[in-house]
């Protein structure tokens, strides 16, 4: 036996070491240089499309779409703004917080710029991403809309082994990241700051979880409809009060801010370039990080909108970026900042947020931040379920969908009470996996999203052009 565990202890460190190695491959500056590359090359070959989008959204059918909870009878289908909140409730989470704290001691000030530049192109990227979700979807066997980057690398590009990789990467993750590392953060956090026991939290959690989704996908849109907008709110305000209570040092953070992100202070040649390395590297990794554009996921989320125009809910996974990053995150970097909680000696990861919001609220302050990253972080729990059913439904058809969400239910007691830095790293490895499959689909069906784009400007314009067929109407007419 003694020899056994010895055994497994050299085998799961040598794991461990590999993993890391990997992680820092996936996660490192090549993919962040790809992802970066393939916004900007979108950017122009759209004309800079996200700075001029948002004109084309009808805000008035979106707010009625928002109070009625409608569905179409057929298939299942949510509203585009559904679709939206729905795919927000899985991307905003720990990274908006500890994420962004972590960006900033790890870059410093500077690495709040290149945050906000790995939106900008974020929001480009996800549009592309669902442009080419709504035009190769189709209807499963239940009449609910499947896509997502397996479904259109296997459609676009017919290549089923390179949507299999995909899918089994996104199914993996979705019990790290997506279930045991959510719920780990949540008992840990509960336990720290109230005291509760973290088997209540994992006993607690799982039933509410359990409820969600085997309500299936009506319950889990009307859970994110009604909780979004209330823990994005509560957040934002939250860290508005911060800010306000040092709004004199406004001005002089975004000075920092500019002034580091480029090193544009007197120093060393050799430095400097360290320096601007690292906010580059720390405010697009954790920008990245926390709205997902380039990973696809949100993908499979938007993909179930009754919504037909591929270029209108490309538009909403761009404000998806928008509100996830340039809002949440900034106003967390703005709490943090404003307060020089990034200055102060021995703080680390959320601890920094945590002295942040003390500075005004006192121990009200930790309370906040603790019901925040519970509710960031029981979303994001939420929205990834939806992510690991349609990865699974694709490599091993729906009848394993109720296995599923069984042992997703049950990882959530056995997360809440365990270690997850295994769950992490390979996870997290997962994670950036995915990126390879789904950035290589969409720079090599770019020529598609600019077409879908290109017809919709030219219909928009009153030209007589007719709209582009999607994948599943040109199969049908076939």
């Amino acid at each position: 036996m003694i020899k056994w565990g010895i055994y497994w202890q050299e085998t799961f460190s040598n794991f461990m070491e590999i993993n890391q190695v990997l992680n820092q491959l996936v996660w490192g500056v090549p993919m962040i240089i790809i992802l970066m590359g393939t916004g900007i090359y979108f950017s122009f070959g759209l004309k800079f499309f996200q700075l001029r989008w948002f004109s084309y959204l009808n805000w008035r059918q979106a707010k009625k779409h928002y109070k009625e909870m409608k569905y179409e009878k057929e298939g299942n289908s949510i509203s585009e703004i559904q679709a939206l909140l729905t795919a927000l409730a899985a991307t905003i989470g720990t990274g908006n917080i500890i994420g962004v704290a972590t960006a900033i001691q790890a870059g410093g000030r500077g690495a709040v710029f290149w945050m906000w530049i790995s939106a900008f192109l974020g929001m480009i990227i996800k549009y592309a991403e669902n442009v080419l979700g709504i035009y190769y979807r189709y209807r499963n066997s239940k009449g609910e809309w499947m896509g997502g980057p397996m479904v259109y690398i296997e459609r676009g590009m017919k290549l089923k082994s390179l949507a299999t990789i995909f899918a089994c990467c996104c199914f993996v993750a979705t019990f790290g990241i997506g279930n045991i590392a959510q719920i780990n953060g949540i008992s840990t956090s509960l336990e720290s700051t109230f005291g509760i026991d973290p088997m209540l939290t994992g006993t607690c959690v799982a039933i509410f979880t359990g409820i969600i989704v085997f309500g299936g996908l009506k319950r889990i849109v009307s859970f994110s409809r009604k909780l979004v907008p209330f823990m994005a709110g509560f957040y934002s305000i939250s860290a508005l009060i911060i800010i306000f209570f040092h709004v004199d040092k406004i001005p002089g953070v975004f000075m920092d801010i500019f002034q580091e992100a480029f090193s544009l202070g007197s120093v060393g040649g050799g430095i400097t370039g360290y320096i601007v390395s690292k906010s580059i590297r720390y405010g697009m990794a954790r920008g990245i990080f926390s709205n997902e554009a380039g990973l696809g996921t949100s993908v499979m989320i938007h993909t179930l909108s009754e919504q037909k125009e591929p270029v209108i809910q490309g538009i909403w996974g761009g404000f998806e970026v928008f509100i996830d990053t340039m809002i949440i995150c900034t106003l967390t970097a703005l709490a943090i900042l404003t307060t020089d909680a990034d200055k102060v000696i021995g703080l680390t990861g959320v601890n920094i947020t945590f002295y942040a919001f003390h500075t005004v609220l006192g121990r009200g302050g930790a309370a906040i931040v603790t019901i925040a990253v519970v509710l960031f972080a029981f979303t994001t729990l939420i929205g990834w379920s939806i992510y690991g059913m349609r990865a699974g439904e694709y490599f091993g058809g729906s009848r394993y969908t109720l296995m599923f969400k069984i042992l997703f239910v049950v990882l959530i007691f056995i997360g809440a009470n365990t270690d997850a830095q295994f769950v992490w790293a390979l996870a997290d490895t997962c994670n950036g996996l995915m990126a390879v499959p789904n950035a290589i689909a969409i720079l090599a069906l770019s020529g598609k999203v600019f077409k879908i784009t290109d017809n919709f400007l030219q219909r928009k314009k009153g030209n007589s052009v007719l709209p582009m067929r999607s994948y599943l109407e040109e199969s049908i007419k076939k």
